[in-house]
């Protein structure tokens, strides 16, 4: 069996996240990195066959939704929920999530955290 590997490289996005008053009123800039791992069957590779893919703008649809809709007052908790968005396709094997926070200190270019998930089993 082959493994498959979506990336969803640079993602940006505008959301209400941090705890300080400025942070709370208006939405910041954020920047995502997604990788899904998933069983490449032979219809997938081969044959061609969409309803043996995962679909990776359902994933991505559904990441926009929840970040554009959401208020967060930490990376990690922001993280986590794009993560779960993730691995909900029952052929997802591994997920992992990177978020930047641009411009989130004086002298740096950004902050980030990842985050990542396998299936147990």
């Amino acid at each position: 069996m082959q493994n498959a590997i979506i990336n969803i490289t640079n993602l940006r996005l505008r959301t209400y996240i941090g705890f300080n008053p400025d942070e709370r009123e208006k939405k910041q800039d954020v920047v995502i990195n997604i990788e899904i791992h998933y069983p490449a069957d032979y219809e997938c590779v081969s044959a061609d066959e969409v309803s043996h893919a995962l679909n990776y703008k359902t994933v991505t649809k559904a990441v926009i939704a929840l970040v554009e809709d959401g208020h967060f007052l930490l990376l990690e908790k922001l993280v986590a929920d794009i993560l779960s968005k993730c691995n909900v396709h029952p052929s997802v094997t591994y997920a992992r999530v990177r978020v930047d926070k641009p411009h989130a200190l004086r002298f740096a270019d950004s902050v980030s955290l990842t985050l990542d998930w396998t299936r147990k089993g």
